[in-house]
């Protein structure tokens, strides 16, 4: 069961998951013990999947040069479970796609990549795309600007929800 105190958690930890325990325990109003056996239990079931560092791309462009990315939509001519399960596998084992969506209506899959360059793009694009044969369209659109970037989910306080 979740309540108020794990959604606040939650927030928080989506803020900035370098927060403390203490400094979490305070900005909820519960003890250092119990934050730290909420958040364990959260990451536990599974609620809190991972926690990761976000790089400023602006930045580190400056270091490494400025990169590719693309948004990809992979429409396959068979979209029968194990056409759609063998695609993706293939998809999420390369290092470059850094999301993979099944989406409905319209293509089969929504692909986010990162690739150095156009080179690497088009060896990924051979990789994936033309050498499947169950590959029958693909779209991609190539990034020109970040306006705004952001993985938080939203999340409401559950007060006035029914059984509360």
């Amino acid at each position: 069961m979740i309540d108020d105190t794990d959604l606040q958690l939650l927030d928080l930890l989506q803020r900035d998951a370098s927060l403390s325990n203490q400094a979490l325990a305070e900005r909820v109003n519960v003890s250092p013990p119990t934050c730290l056996r909420r958040v364990r239990r959260l990451q536990e079931e599974g609620i809190i999947e991972r926690q990761v560092a976000f790089l400023q791309p602006e930045r580190l462009a400056a270091l490494v040069g400025h990169g590719l990315t693309a948004w990809v939509e992979v429409t396959l001519d068979r979209q029968d479970a194990q056409a759609l399960e063998r695609f993706e596998t293939r998809a999420v084992a390369e290092d470059a796609v850094q999301q993979c969506w099944r989406v409905s209506p319209g293509p089969d899959f929504m692909l986010a990549t990162y690739t150095r360059d156009m080179p690497e793009y088009l060896a990924l694009s051979q990789r994936l795309f033309t050498q499947d044969s169950n590959v029958r369209n693909v779209r991609a659109f190539f990034a020109t600007k970040r306006a705004k970037f952001e993985t938080r989910i939203p999340l409401a306080p559950l007060r006035g929800a029914p059984g509360r």
